[in-house]
């Protein structure tokens, strides 16, 4: 299955929403989506992970890296809408610990801080 990837202003930040599975195939698909979003000056991004029903551990290295990316310009990258199995993924790995993960894109942009405008910047 391919990943979609399609990135939408949100309040107060911007929504990366990941459709497919997440593999060592799609991971650096992920990365380097995150990462056009960090260059384009993005700083509150929650991706919208409701199309994922898989995630190994590539696709959790890419989350953990871009996560890092993020904090190092002052941003914040979160989860959202995490389906069961790949949330027990992050529960087991302990990654949850790590990056916040919402129930839903919206509980994760009411807990976003307020910037300047609405693409998060």
């Amino acid at each position: 299955m391919d990943l979609l990837l399609s990135v939408r202003p949100g309040r107060s930040c911007t929504v990366l929403e990941v459709r497919g599975e997440l593999d060592m195939a799609t991971s650096p698909q992920l990365r380097e989506g995150l990462q056009r979003l960090v260059d384009a000056g993005d700083r509150q991004v929650v991706v919208d992970l409701a199309g994922v029903g898989f995630m190994d551990s590539s696709a959790l290295g890419a989350l953990v890296l871009m996560f890092k990316a993020f904090r190092d310009v002052g941003g914040r990258l979160c989860l959202a809408a995490v389906q069961p199995a790949v949330r027990s993924v992050l529960t087991i790995t302990s990654v949850d610990r790590v990056i916040q993960v919402y129930n839903s894109v919206q509980e994760a942009e009411a807990d976003t801080p307020s910037v300047n405008d609405a693409t998060g910047r």
